[in-house]
């Protein structure tokens, strides 16, 4: 049964969530969850798959000991199967000033929303559980995991209200989340990512070292890649009270050559660590951002690939 939705969303298009929603949310590595769930364990356990044997030690459950084996070997084998588990996924969502930007088209903000909200309902659909981290300034709204339909609502309450603001503490709030989930979780971070990449790769590396399965959505506007100005402009940095006023035809290639050294940083520190990168233009519809992403990691599961 599908979780209902209590009041109207903003940042929630209900068709887009029936399209979506039988869509499988998975990880790319293995899961440490708390109840049985369709996603595959460090652990072994019960389950129709078999993994391997291995050799009986003392301690053992006989009943999985292959009487069959011994009767023709003489010799003690233990059955392994694969164990099934739950998900536990973890949003962070920036919630820092640069956020709040929008070229003309959807804010960045609100995008970061519609992918966040989005997730969650699908998560809590599949009988996953989902914990949230609105970073801000001031340490913002922590919410930790768990899977029943009414905590999605608290998650939304969270994301409602949350504004952006001040500038980014995205750094160290992914260490936190590093130090904070002891079991092993999907994090997804949505973000501008406009921060020193040196420190970001360090809360990547953070995480990866607790083995959790790293996604990030990267938001860029297309006027910061286009950077598309035909007359004098004031450049205001929303993070602070710097501003700038100059001719953009000036500064153009300078701006796109530092940019595209930010974006190229971003990714390969991505690739190093084994987090799945996504750059999102907040132009593209977010329901095919998702479904790509979705149908994505279903096909590299379903290969066996981790």
């Amino acid at each position: 049964m599908e979780p209902a939705l209590t009041g109207a969303r903003d940042f929630l298009d209900p068709e887009v969530l029936s399209r979506l929603v039988h869509l499988p949310l998975v990880a790319r590595s293995a899961m440490e969850g708390t109840v049985s769930g369709q996603h595959k364990s460090p652990h072994r356990g019960s389950s129709v798959e078999f993994a391997e044997y291995r050799g009986y030690v003392p301690g053992d459950d006989l009943r999985r000991l292959d009487w069959r084996v011994l009767g023709r070997t003489d010799r003690y084998y233990i059955k392994e199967f694969e164990a099934d588990t739950n998900l536990r996924l973890h949003l962070v969502v920036d919630c820092s000033a640069s956020m709040d930007f929008s070229g003309g088209g959807v804010n960045k903000f609100k995008y970061a929303r519609q992918l966040a909200g989005t997730l969650a309902y699908i998560a809590i659909n599949q009988g996953d559980a989902i914990g949230l981290n609105c970073v801000s300034e001031k340490g913002g709204v922590e919410l930790p995991a768990k899977r029943n339909p009414a905590h999605l609502q608290t998650a939304y309450d969270i994301l409602e209200a949350a504004k952006p603001a001040g500038t980014t503490s995205l750094v160290q709030a992914l260490h936190d989340v590093a130090e904070k989930t002891r079991r092993r979780a999907l994090v997804i971070v949505i973000s501008d990512f406009f921060c020193p990449i040196a420190d970001l790769i360090g809360a990547f590396q953070h995480l990866r070292f607790q083995k959790h399965d790293l996604a990030m959505f990267h938001l860029l506007d297309p006027m910061e890649t286009n950077f598309e100005f035909d007359r004098p402009v004031r450049f205001q940095d929303l993070e602070s009270s710097f501003n700038l006023v100059t001719e953009p035809a000036m500064i153009r290639d300078a701006y796109l050559e530092e940019l595209n050294k930010h974006r190229g940083a971003l990714r390969a520190g991505c690739l190093e660590f084994n987090a799945d990168y996504r750059e999102v233009m907040t132009d593209q519809g977010h329901e095919k951002v998702l479904g790509d992403f979705l149908n994505e990691r279903a096909r590299m599961a379903g290969a066996g690939r981790v």
